[in-house]
């Protein structure tokens, strides 16, 4: 028996979701793994079974050779359009609903696709950049990006590789964040208002969502989930193997996500979900569903989870996340990301993160030893200036130069915090605390095992006092500026006002 959306609804605000927490499959379903094809990935679904409740096709789970660059090649080859030839090549595919029958329709016409990114911070990081440039690579064949801004679902938080609830963000904080990762866009895409020219638009699902009313919603796709196949989903149970509760606000999550597909169909004839592979069964049941729902033929396509070749996931360092506004994190040290990239990672970072041909890139991977730094700094280069543009590039080399080689004297490239001379004069700025203000450490335990380990310097002398403070006298004649570094690759300005 299958329980549906409307059916469970009552016993979960009655019982809580405790109440099901034991039904839940014991034997684990086998997980999809892939071969690296020229860091491509790929799978297929199929989004049919007309008479299936949403969730009933199978989701991103299969068995291990399921990739199609060994099941399908003879598609993979085949393929036309632009988009599609590019996502394959530069290694942005996942999983995909109906690959030969996308790419037709990618043939026919300027397609609207969507992708989604909820406001959940003031500023994304590089670990949505994949998905950016998925969205760029989208318009430059001719296609409509359609950016979804998550207003609505950032209330609800996605419980997708979450150990916990999310914390529930006021209107007030969302409506910040909305403002803060929406201006990053415009850095990588073109928008306006003409389809037949691919110009791009930004929707927001607070629009719809928050219009909903609860009962009406249940009766008239409620019936459409069933709660069998939704418990069966990897990221729910995950969740439920966790001491954290997994709230029933957070359960709706899929349910709303599925149901902003086909918003965005009716509104913008959107036919195809552009997201991450951990989206995967959220994605699927959107095109499940559009189809029951108003008979619209709906695509899902994922990209790959960066990671980097030791294991970690792509976009955090140990000094945090590394953002895309330049007031979270400075040119020089987003710079500074991407050239310190691991040798076995810089070529797939190219095709994924720099528009430089095939062919260059193909040229760059001949490079061995010591000539890999170069193509480091050609990727750190390429992927800073999509990002804030080329003309960041001369002062960040130049302050490269004078840190590593002692030419000249510049530090435009470095980010800088400002003290107040009175505090200078008086006990001082502690170390601890100027180290964390730069991000050149994510914390003041950090800073103290830098300071401890020898590894921090106010301009060439060396710290030796972890709780010691910065004075007037640390600043040579009239200069109102020094460099702290954190080892040989960070460093960043102190500047003191009157």
């Amino acid at each position: 028996m299958k329980l549906t959306m409307a059916a469970i609804a009552v016993s979960f605000l009655t019982q809580g979701c405790k109440a099901f927490r034991p039904s839940l499959v014991t034997t684990p379903s086998p997980r999809m793994v892939f071969p690296r094809a020229s860091g491509c990935l790929l799978s297929t679904a199929s989004a049919t079974g007309e008479t299936a409740a949403v969730g009933d096709e199978s989701e991103s789970e299969a068995p291990t050779d399921s990739s199609i660059y060994v099941r399908e090649t003879e598609a993979l080859e085949k393929l036309k359009s632009p988009f599609l030839k590019t996502m394959r090549d530069r290694g942005f595919m996942h999983q995909c609903t109906g690959i030969t029958e996308l790419d037709a329709k990618l043939m026919e016409k300027t397609q609207s696709a969507y992708l989604g990114f909820d406001a959940t911070a003031d500023s994304l990081h590089v670990g949505s950049l994949l998905q950016i440039m998925i969205l760029r690579h989208l318009q430059q064949s001719g296609h409509r990006p359609v950016v979804l801004i998550g207003g609505g679902t950032s209330k609800v938080g996605d419980p997708t590789g979450k150990d916990e609830s999310r914390v529930i963000l006021t209107e007030d904080i969302i409506q910040k964040n909305k403002d803060g990762i929406s201006k990053v866009f415009a850095k990588f895409l073109k928008f306006g208002e003409d389809v037949a020219s691919a110009d791009a638009i930004m929707v927001d699902n607070d629009d719809w969502l928050s219009e909903l009313k609860y009962l009406d919603f249940l009766r008239e796709y409620g019936t459409h989930f069933t709660i069998n196949r939704m418990l069966s989903f990897e990221s729910v149970k995950q969740r439920l193997t966790r001491e954290a509760p997994f709230s029933f606000l957070e359960f709706n999550y899929m349910i709303l996500q599925a149901y902003d597909f086909l918003e965005v169909y009716r509104r913008h004839d959107a036919i195809l979900q552009l997201g991450g592979s951990d989206q995967w069964g959220n994605m699927v049941s959107g095109t499940e569903l559009g189809r029951r729902v108003v008979g619209a033929k709906l695509f899902a396509l994922t990209a790959p989870l960066i990671t980097t070749s030791d294991g970690k996931k792509m976009g955090k360092t140990a000094n945090g996340a590394v953002w895309l506004n330049s007031d979270r994190l400075s040119e020089y040290d987003y710079w500074q990301f991407w050239r310190n990239t691991a040798d076995d990672d810089v070529i797939r970072f190219l095709k994924l993160f720099t528009e430089l041909s095939l062919d260059k890139i193909a040229e760059l991977e001949q490079f061995q030893g010591s000539d890999i730094n170069q193509a480091k700094v050609i990727l750190a280069d390429e992927a800073t200036t999509l990002l804030h543009g080329p003309e960041c590039l001369a002062a960040i080399h130049e302050t490269i130069s004078n840190m590593f080689k002692g030419a000249g004297s510049s530090t435009d490239g470095l980010p800088r915090v400002t003290v107040e001379k009175a505090d200078l004069e008086a006990d001082g700025v502690r170390y601890l605390d100027m180290f964390v203000q730069l991000g050149l450490t994510s914390s003041k335990k950090e800073a103290r095992r830098l300071i401890q380990g020898g590894g921090a310097k106010i301009g060439e002398k060396k710290v030796e006092d972890e709780n010691g403070a910065l004075t007037i006298a640390d600043f040579e004649g009239d200069s109102t500026e020094i460099v702290l570094r954190a080892g040989k690759k960070r460093a960043g300005v102190v500047e003191y006002g009157n």
